[in-house]
C-alpha cells in the first residue's frame, strides 16, 4: 500500500472517530456493534460479522449499468444504487477488515515513446462478496447476492456465425427481424427472443445448420444473471492541477463497477468495456424494489484462513441483524 493511501485512510479513520461519537469502551468491554466511519452513518464497520455495511438507496432499475453503485450526484443515471460517502471511507474500511487491494483495470500501455497500445489487464484484488438487503412492501425482509440484481444486457444485436442461407429461404419481414448479413456472414438478432418467434423460425427450414445458428442467437439473447464476481481494485490517485493535492479517484462516482474502470474501488473480474456499445450489463428489474427503497450493501472480504487439520478454507461472514438507523 503506497505512503499516500495508508495517510488517506489513517485521515479517514481517525476523522470519523472525531466526528462520529461514539463511546470510550473499557478494557474489559469491547463493542460488538457495528461502528459508523463517517459523520452520515452510512458506512459501517462490522468487525464481528467480517463485512463493511453501506447505507445505500435505489436510483434506477430500468437501464444499461456502468456500476451497481455510484456516490451521491454522480452517476445515477448508470447505477442501481447511490451512496452518500466518500469511496475513501468504504476504501479505508475494507483496509480495515484486512482485506488486500489490488490494481485498476489496465486498457493500453505506454510505450518508451510515449505511444499508447492496446494491452488489456482484467482488475485484481481481494474477492469481494456483496449482499443486499431490504424489506419488501410487506415489510419482509430480504437479503440476496448482489448479481440477483444484474443481468447480461438484452437490449442489443446478437450475432452468429453463418456462411449462408439454405437453399431457397425467405426470412419474414415481421419486426423484429432475423436478418442474414452477407457481407459478414453471420445471422443477427435484436433484442430477446421469444420461444414462439424461435419455433416458427426453425420451422422455415430443416437445414441444421441454420436450425443450430437460430438456436445460439435464442439462447444468447435470453435475460441471464450476472456470474461475474467483484474485487477490491483499490482505484488510485491524481494531482488536482489547482491546489496540487493527491485525490483518490474513485471519489468521481465509481465505487462498485460492472464495467471495468481504472478508477474503480471495486471492479469485476472480468472485461467488460465502458464504451456505451459494449456495455454488459443491464438491471434485472423484475428483482429490484422501488426506486428510493433503503438498501443495505453488505462488503464482505473472502480471506482465506488455516484450520487445525493444516488445510486452507475461506472466512465466512457472520449472520448478524440488520443495524438500527
Amino acid at each position: 500500500m503506497s505512503r499516500w493511501l495508508a495517510g488517506l485512510c489513517a485521515v479517514s479513520v481517525l476523522q470519523s472517530a472525531c466526528l462520529v461519537a461514539q463511546p470510550k469502551p473499557t478494557p474489559k468491554t469491547v463493542s460488538t456493534k457495528p461502528v459508523a466511519l463517517n459523520p452520515q452513518g452510512t458506512v459501517l464497520l462490522d468487525r464481528a460479522g467480517k463485512r463493511l455495511l453501506l447505507r445505500a438507496r435505489v436510483c434506477a432499475r430500468d437501464r444499461v449499468l456502468e456500476m451497481l453503485c455510484c456516490l451521491k450526484q454522480t452517476k445515477e443515471h448508470e447505477s442501481i444504487l447511490t451512496l452518500d460517502a466518500k469511496a475513501a471511507v468504504v476504501h479505508a474500511g475494507l483496509l480495515a477488515l484486512g482485506a488486500r487491494q489490488g490494481t485498476p483495470v489496465r486498457h493500453y500501455k505506454r510505450l518508451k515513446g510515449g505511444e499508447l497500445v492496446p494491452d488489456f489487464k482484467a482488475p485484481t484484488g481481494q474477492r469481494i462478496e456483496i449482499y443486499l438487503q431490504w424489506k419488501d412492501k410487506s415489510g419482509t425482509p430480504r437479503r440476496v447476492r448482489a448479481q440477483r440484481w444484474l443481468r447480461r444486457a438484452t437490449g442489443r444485436y446478437f450475432s452468429v456465425p453463418l456462411a449462408k442461407l439454405p437453399a431457397g429461404l425467405v426470412l419474414p419481414e415481421e419486426k423484429p427481424k432475423l436478418v442474414f448479413d452477407e457481407k459478414n456472414a453471420e445471422l443477427v438478432w435484436f433484442g430477446p427472443m421469444r420461444a414462439a418467434r424461435r419455433d416458427a423460425f426453425l420451422k422455415l427450414s430443416s437445414d441444421r445448420v441454420f436450425g443450430k445458428a437460430v438456436e445460439l442467437l435464442f439462447a444468447q439473447s435470453q435475460p441471464t444473471q450476472m456470474t461475474a464476481h467483484w474485487v477490491f481494485a483499490g482505484s488510485g490517485f491524481v494531482t488536482d492541477m489547482k491546489t496540487g493535492k493527491k485525490v483518490y479517484r474513485a471519489e468521481n462516482g465509481n465505487l462498485v463497477c460492472v464495467a471495468n474502470f481504472p478508477t474503480a474501488t471495486l471492479d469485476i473480474a472480468r472485461a467488460s468495456s465502458s464504451q456505451e456499445t459494449g456495455l454488459l450489463y443491464e438491471a434485472f428489474m423484475e428483482r429490484i424494489p422501488p426506486v428510493d427503497t433503503d438498501v443495505l450493501i453488505e462488503l464482505v472480504p473472502l480471506i482465506p484462513k488455516s484450520d487445525p487439520t493444516g488445510k486452507t478454507s475461506r472466512a465466512k461472514p457472520q449472520q448478524t441483524r440488520r443495524p438500527k438507523p
